[in-house]
């Protein structure tokens, strides 16, 4: 092989494995996000309790923190079937509690890490997030949005359920589509364990 064939060749080489590492680098950032324990929502600092409220979209499976007319976090929640939907209409966040856990079967036991109530049995908490409607009424949360609307709003805090939301149509079409039903679930002697509470305080969660 002359000189310039086997210049060509190398040449070859290194854009076919430059083009390999860019496809895999692509994949890698067109997955980055689809999970929920990777999303971290930008959150505004809070300026007065006082005038925090909660927007909850069950069409658009959206949550919004405001104040005022001012959305402070934004983020993709999964909400109740049509068989157990999540209740709509005007509620108060009225209990708060970091490390809770299920009390009922099925999944006894099962951490609903940053537990928020605002109505009997019914609350926001951490959870697998999918895109369509999965839970048994409750509202499931990514970790990090958890931690942070945890750490946003009292025991008062106003939260308003309905079908749509007009931050569905600005703020809430930007956010990324979150599917874990793909995930293998974590083994029952982490999520039994303290570990997982103690993750949470992190914002994260086993992955």
């Amino acid at each position: 092989m002359n000189q310039t064939s086997s210049l060509l060749a190398r040449s070859i080489q290194f854009l076919a494995v430059a083009g390999l590492v860019a496809s895999l680098s692509s994949c890698a950032q067109v997955k980055k996000g689809n999970y929920s324990y990777t999303f971290d929502p930008p959150a505004k600092a809070v300026k007065n309790p006082a005038n925090v409220r909660v927007k909850l979209s069950t069409g658009a499976q959206r949550v919004y923190v405001m104040e005022g007319n001012e959305v402070l976090l934004a983020t993709p929640c999964s909400v109740g079937t049509a068989s157990s939907p999540t209740p709509k209409g005007n509620f108060t966040i009225y209990s708060k509690v970091a490390n809770r856990r299920r009390v009922s079967n099925p999944g006894a036991g099962y951490p609903m890490t940053f537990w928020m109530e605002f109505k009997s049995a019914y609350g926001m908490h951490w959870g697998w997030v999918k895109p369509y409607p999965c839970t048994h009424g409750c509202v499931r949360l990514p970790i990090k949005s958890a931690q942070k609307i945890f750490s946003m709003v009292r025991s008062g805090t106003p939260l308003h359920i309905a079908e749509s939301h007009p931050e569905d149509a600005t703020i809430g079409k930007t956010l990324p589509t979150l599917d874990d039903s793909s995930l293998a679930d974590p083994p029952d002697s982490y999520m039994m364990s303290n570990k997982v509470f103690e993750d949470a305080a992190k914002g994260k969660m086993y992955y």
